[in-house]
Parts: structure tokens; C-alpha cells; sequence
């Protein structure tokens, strides 16, 4: 196992690697640059900014050397934990990170627990009571998950929150935390505000691992190996959790690898509807003003993301399923 987790591991520098060249590139190809829609933006202001001004932003930033250097540049300061620094904010690319990723981590970290908690038991149970009456409401429920956009369910759900506690759920903190030293009547207040965003940013992961695994259960559960295994005297519990749940587990437990950045990618629109300091809207802005430092650093966390997790896939796969195990 540990031989197979070490060739995994150089997969995925290699891939870093590579993902690193196509990101810088591609946030490149938009015509112009920051300097660019800088200036456009003085001037719709009515500000006129000469040339040699223009001139003087590119060479300050570095943006009148080849692509290839610029790439070099950045990449020989990521190693040395080094992200550059941010054109439209003046500021060193690590600070912007460094205060917003704790935030980004804490609703995708708690958005997938809650995935998995709700959506696995709710899978198996209408697996195992199909066409029962939770099982329909289940169905029905990960329809409209998977249906309704997240900014919308944000905005719903800020809504009844207003309606039935008269306050607006907005943040991360209360206005008497937000520049209170940690305490425990802060964390508390915390997890307050997290549950909501982490919720409506988990719902159609949930939503998609409860049919996944509604599917894949109904199945096995009518193989000749269970029915044998249950004509041998195994409980019901004991049968379903020895074999054909694992078995079912497979698919779900390959897909988290995709989990972890599309929690990121559901956090962006609630973030700007709830107001959350995470990185999902530096990380528009950045795109929008063709920021390449800040935009293709917060690529590279995300693919990261990204990697790691199809390396937990991978590890939880030879645990889930014995074949696999055999082959590493």
C-alpha cells in the first residue's frame, strides 16, 4: 500500500506540474492584460494615462518579458512558498490566501461531511424500503436538490432565517464577533453562520450521492451472492454491511476526488449571495481583472483539491474493495 500511495504521490507532482503550465496559459489568453483593463478602468473614470505610464505598470509587473518568463518566474517563487503578488490588490498573494482559505476550507470540509452523513444513510434505507413512502419523499427531495440552483436556495434560506428569527444571516460572524478574539461564544457563533452556507453548498452533492447510491444498492441487494448469504442465516444488518454496501460504496467513493472541487465551485455564488470571505470571489475578481498571479495560484489550490482527493479515492477504493487491494 505504501509503495502504491508513494507512485501516486508522483503522479500527482507531475500533474501539478503540468495543470500549472495549462492554467498560466489560458489565464493568459484573453486578449490584453491587468495593465490593460487597469487603464480601461481609469479612463472610464476619465482619468487619461499616458504611455509611458502604461509602459512603466507593464515593466513594474513584469508584463513586457515572454510568457514563458513570466511563467518561470512565478513557478521558481511557488516553490520557495512565494505566490507573487496581486495586481488588483497590492498585496502579497499568500495574505490574501492565507486569510481566506480557512474560511473556503471550513464550509467545503463541513459541506462534505454533511454530504456523506445524509446521503449515504438516506441511500441505503430507500435501497432497502424501495417504493416505500420515504422512499419516494427521498427521491423527490434529490430531484428538486439537483434542480434548484445554490443562489437560489441561499436566498430562500436567508429569507425563512429572516422570517423566523428577525436577523440576517449574513457572514461568517455577528457584528460583535467579527473583531473579537477567538473564545468559545465565537466559535459558537461560528458555527451559527457555517451550518447554512456549508448546508445549501452540500445539497446537490447529497442530493447526487443518494440516488448513486439508491442505484448501485438496488443492484446488489439481488445478486445470487446475497440471496445466499441471506439463505445461510446472516442478519439483515450484518448481510448489507459485509457485502453488497461495500460493493455499492465503489462508485460514490471514486467520485471523491471530484467532490472536493465542486463543493469550491457551489461555495462561489453562495459566497456572494451570503457574503462569506472565502476564496470564490477574489478568485472571479482575479479572472476578471486577469490578476494571473492570484487567479493561477488559487488554479493551483484547487487542483490540489483536486489531486488529493482522487488520491483518497484511490486509497479508500483498496479498502472498500478487496479486488483492488489483491492488484496493488
Amino acid at each position: 500500500m505504501l509503495r502504491f500511495i508513494a507512485r501516486r504521490v508522483a503522479y500527482m507532482i507531475v500533474t501539478l506540474f503540468v495543470i500549472s503550465i495549462i492554467s498560466f496559459v489560458i489565464i493568459q489568453l484573453p486578449p490584453g492584460d491587468f495593465v490593460t483593463s487597469y487603464v480601461a478602468q481609469l479612463q472610464a473614470q476619465g482619468e487619461l494615462i499616458e504611455k509611458d505610464a502604461i509602459d512603466a505598470l507593464r515593466a513594474r509587473y513584469g508584463m513586457g518579458k515572454p510568457l514563458y518568463m513570466q511563467y518561470l518566474g512565478w513557478m521558481s517563487g511557488v516553490l520557495r512558498g512565494d505566490l507573487g503578488r496581486s495586481l488588483q490588490w497590492n498585496v502579497p498573494v499568500v495574505r490574501l490566501i492565507k486569510d481566506r482559505l480557512p474560511w473556503s476550507f471550513s464550509v467545503s470540509l463541513v459541506s462534505f461531511v454533511f454530504v456523506w452523513m445524509i446521503g449515504l444513510p438516506i441511500g441505503i434505507y430507500s435501497a432497502t424500503n424501495q417504493y416505500s413512502l420515504m422512499d419516494y419523499f427521498a427521491t423527490f427531495v434529490g430531484f428538486i436538490g439537483l434542480a434548484i440552483p445554490n443562489f437560489m436556495i441561499a436566498l430562500v434560506a436567508l429569507w425563512i432565517y429572516f422570517q423566523r428569527t428577525g436577523e440576517v444571516v449574513v457572514g461568517l460572524f455577528s457584528a460583535e464577533y467579527i473583531m473579537a478574539p477567538i473564545s468559545v461564544g465565537k466559535i459558537i457563533d461560528l458555527f451559527k453562520h457555517l451550518w447554512i452556507p456549508a448546508l445549501i453548498t452540500g445539497t446537490a452533492g447529497t442530493a447526487g450521492l443518494i440516488r448513486t447510491m439508491r442505484a448501485n444498492l438496488l443492484d446488489e441487494i439481488h445478486k445470487p451472492y446475497v440471496i445466499t448469504a441471506r439463505a445461510k442465516g446472516l442478519t439483515e444488518t450484518r448481510l448489507l454491511l459485509k457485502y453488497p454496501i461495500r460493493v455499492a460504496l465503489i462508485p460514490a467513493v471514486s467520485t471523491i476526488g471530484w467532490v472536493l472541487p465542486g463543493l469550491f465551485a457551489g461555495e462561489l455564488i453562495v459566497s456572494f449571495v451570503m457574503g462569506i470571505p472565502t476564496l470564490a470571489p477574489i478568485f472571479l475578481g482575479a479572472l476578471l481583472n486577469q490578476d494571473m498571479f492570484l487567479a493561477g495560484s488559487i488554479v493551483m489550490i484547487l487542483s490540489a483539491l483536486t489531486v488529493i482527493g482522487t488520491l483518497i479515492s484511490d486509497v479508500l477504493l483498496a479498502w472498500v474493495d478487496p479486488r483492488i487491494k489483491e492488484a496493488l
